[in-house]
């Protein structure tokens, strides 16, 4: 995961600017949404990407989840767009939602 989540940390540190990072999470069953959460992380002494996986983690107890597993699709996404998504396939245990949308806003 650190690996993959190197390159968000490239291509997003400029947007983030060293400002206080705000990760928005979202659950969704079918195209209802059903719960959502917003974590706020301020650590300078972190990188984007140790401050984006903290705000993933948070997100996840916040939301009573377990923490998804991070894809490269997912990198792409979160680089290009500043969201991405995990599907219940992205979970190693059963999951009673279809996906789960984050976003930095």
């Amino acid at each position: 995961m650190n690996k993959v989540l190197r390159r968000v940390g490239r291509i997003e540190a400029n947007l983030h600017g060293g400002k206080k990072m705000r990760l928005e999470g979202k659950l969704f069953k079918g195209n209802l949404m059903i719960r959502e959460a917003v974590a706020t992380r301020d650590d300078p002494e972190l990188s984007f990407v140790k401050e984006l996986e903290a705000a993933l983690v948070d997100l996840c107890h916040i939301l009573d989840i377990p923490i998804p597993l991070w894809l490269s699709k997912n990198t792409h996404e979160f680089a290009a767009f500043r969201q991405t998504m995990f599907f219940s396939d992205q979970y190693t245990e059963k999951v009673h939602f279809d996906r789960f949308q984050i976003r930095l806003i």
